[in-house]
């Protein structure tokens, strides 16, 4: 359930949190929670979504999105976090790396974000997208078990670059390593302390 808070002065921000990973309770889900915790500390209206409850399917590329402006190839859990994205002033997004990037379930929530372009009727021709100007941000965070960055691969860029493309400013990104048995992220307060300031950061631009 989301949490409720209000800013002073204000109607509250509201903040949209989705979990890549496969792994119940997996550090991802425990970043997530402390990344929303601290957004919640400063006001913000928070909900978290892990996408390994939810059934969506990959995108085909049959392109029916182009003419219809929603995806009408499935009518899945897609259908169920579009209003959720479209009413939320801030996204989190996060994945463990896999392989060098993202997960499966991360990879086809961010293919199912393309009825959001909007196309002229040439190819590859001009195009904008249907959050241009609203002022959305987003943070993106991955966890992974190398310590060297540079074994890390690219799920980072592979979650930030599919999203500034649709409109959000990218004011944040958190890219953790030396983490894999479960519960690892728990054990390290440091880490959930550096969660929760980065969430009171994102939440504060937000206003």
């Amino acid at each position: 359930m989301p949490r409720k808070s209000t800013f002073h002065g204000g109607l509250p921000v509201n903040i949209l949190g989705i979990a890549g990973s496969p792994r119940a309770g997996g550090n991802t889900e425990v970043l997530l929670a402390e990344l929303l915790a601290g957004a919640a500390e400063v006001g913000a209206e928070t909900e978290a979504v892990h996408l390994r409850t939810c059934a969506i399917h990959p995108c085909t590329g049959c392109e029916r999105c182009r003419k219809d402006l929603t995806c009408t190839r499935f009518y899945d859990s897609m259908h169920l976090l579009y209003p959720k994205i479209e009413a939320a002033d801030g996204l989190i997004a996060g994945s463990p790396t896999y392989n060098y990037n993202i997960t499966p379930e991360m990879k086809a929530f961010i293919d199912r974000l393309y009825p959001y372009y909007r196309f002229s009727d040439e190819r590859p021709g001009p195009w904008s997208t249907y959050f241009a100007g609203q002022g959305k941000q987003a943070l993106v965070f991955s966890v992974a078990e190398q310590d060297d960055p540079e074994e890390r691969g690219f799920a980072i860029e592979a979650m930030q670059r599919p999203l500034e493309a649709l409109g959000f400013e990218v004011t944040e990104t958190v890219h953790e390593g030396g983490y894999f048995p479960k519960g690892a992220v728990v054990r390290d307060p440091a880490l959930r302390k550096r969660a929760r300031e980065a969430g009171r950061r994102f939440a504060r631009r937000l206003r």
